[in-house]
């Protein structure tokens, strides 16, 4: 399995832990108020707050929570300081590390990133160094539990999926962006309960590494993910499965 997926699965796990539900949720309203100030307060018209709508309540953000969200996005000049920030940098054993931040002052974000990489032994790169290695896809994750992974498989490629990963405990179904809601549509009609659907960026090839660097990168992307400004962080690492388990012990 991707890095990208293993990563993704032991976010999740943490981000259900109530010692960092307000974290997450802060994130999520970060991401409801930046989706509102680039198209608008309505989430049938505005399909990136419409997403993001959806990602807070896959998370389980209350209601409450998202309207105060969305009006206060619309009726706050605060908003407007968020800026959008894409870095780039090598973990350890060379894997590529894409993360993505909303951010009111880039150069306080950059240097708490660039001190979490230096003190890891690992460094950021010019732009442009690693986003090559990944495209944007929509990610709709389903807990395998008693489905049929198989059956839920190729429903997933006839609704318009490209691409469809069994794991033990997962499904994780890859789409076009454009198409993602469409097939959440339809699984959903099917009385298939998803886990995630976001946008992400997921890596055209992926690297292996060995115990030690396995383990650093797993840390590495932790320190990375506290950081309030950061949203999301994608690598190509390949995380054994033993080295995972090692790590959420």
């Amino acid at each position: 399995m991707s890095g990208h997926s293993k990563w993704s699965q032991i976010k999740r796990q943490k981000g259900v832990a109530d010692a960092r539900r307000g974290q997450l949720f802060t994130k999520l309203g970060k991401e409801i108020s930046i989706a509102v100030r680039q198209g608008g307060s309505d989430p049938q018209a505005n399909s990136r707050l419409r997403l993001a709508v959806q990602r807070a309540r896959d998370n389980n953000m209350p209601l409450e929570n998202i309207e105060r969200a969305i009006k206060r996005a619309a009726g706050s000049a605060d908003v407007s300081a968020l800026a959008e920030v894409t870095l780039e940098g090598y973990g350890p054993g060379g894997s590529a590390i894409l993360l993505q931040a909303l951010t009111d002052n880039r150069n306080r974000t950059l240097a708490e990133v660039r001190n979490i990489f230096n003190r890891n032994g690992v460094s950021l790169g010019e732009s442009g160094c690693v986003s090559w290695i990944f495209e944007a896809k929509g990610v709709i994750t389903v807990e395998v539990n008693e489905i049929d992974a198989e059956e839920l498989a190729l429903t997933a490629i006839d609704a318009g999926a490209d691409d469809v990963k069994i794991d033990r405990a997962t499904v994780e179904i890859h789409t076009q962006p454009e198409d993602m809601e469409e097939v959440r549509r339809v699984l959903e009609e099917k009385g298939i309960n998803i886990s995630a659907a976001e946008l992400l960026q997921v890596p055209k090839t992926i690297i292996s590494l060995d115990e030690k660097s396995a383990l650093q990168s797993l840390k590495l992307l932790d320190k990375i993910e506290e950081l309030d400004d950061v949203q999301h962080v994608f690598t190509n690492a390949d995380f054994p499965d033993e080295v995972v388990e090692k790590y959420q012990g």
